[in-house]
């Protein structure tokens, strides 16, 4: 999906500079930094203190050496487990549940008449927040929130890794009505070592969407309870 901004909402020109924020930071990244910088402060969807946070992002993103910046973004979010940006890998790793969740995903945006990118993945949350950005700012909420267990832990293992990503993230919780509260986070693994499957999958419903022709929600439920705690970005 590449588009910049479409006409203006309560989140969605937001919600596009954090889908952007989270995808591979080339040069034609850093050409749109101030065009984003500006549309986060004109449309004020967040708080100005994580506005801020997220311009000095941006700006870091902007004027750093281009190699070194693409460098990290790989070792951060392609080399780790936790702080994957494929939501389904947190819900059903490699399991033969994933193939089906993605397809019902898929067609989720088709018929919203959204179509991806060779290469992307429907997944990916930068993906999911281009979709939510179309949506009416009530949908686009209960969608981020459906997906907040996920977030807060990518949040929480970027916080650990000391990452100014964690503000990206801190950003959607919020957007979703949450508060962004770390989490335990277990030691990342690599991502070459393969998922052992568990027995019952709680993941990403597909009931009600498979009948062609009706409308297939997104539905991306616990595995089981989160435990918070009261740290806060």
């Amino acid at each position: 999906m590449k588009t910049f901004f479409s006409p203006p909402g309560q989140t969605t020109k937001t919600l596009r500079v954090l889908s952007h924020l989270l995808r591979y930071p080339d040069a034609e990244f850093r050409q749109h930094v101030p065009e984003m910088i500006e549309a986060l402060t004109l449309e004020a969807a967040l708080p100005s203190t994580r506005v801020g946070e997220l311009a000095q992002l941006l700006l870091r993103l902007h004027q750093r050496d281009q190699l070194a910046t693409e460098a990290e973004f790989v070792e951060l979010f392609d080399r780790g487990r936790a702080t994957s940006l494929h939501l389904f890998e947190h819900v059903h790793g490699d399991s033969r549940d994933r193939g089906p969740a993605m397809i019902d995903l898929l067609q989720t945006y088709e018929k919203a008449g959204l179509y991806l990118e060779e290469g992307e993945l429907p997944d990916h949350l930068s993906v999911l927040l281009e979709y939510a950005s179309t949506q009416p700012p009530r949908q686009a909420r209960e969608l981020l929130g459906e997906t907040a267990h996920i977030l807060r832990a990518i949040f929480s293992a970027l916080l650990k890794r000391q990452s100014p990503y964690a503000s990206v993230l801190a950003a959607v919780l919020e957007l979703a009505g949450e508060k962004a509260e770390a989490v335990p986070v277990p030691d990342d693994a690599p991502l070459d070592e393969s998922w052992d499957e568990p027995p019952v999958f709680g993941g990403c419903s597909t009931e009600g969407q498979a009948r062609p022709g009706q409308p297939q929600p997104i539905r991306v439920v616990r595995n089981g309870p989160t435990q918070r705690q009261g740290a806060q970005a």
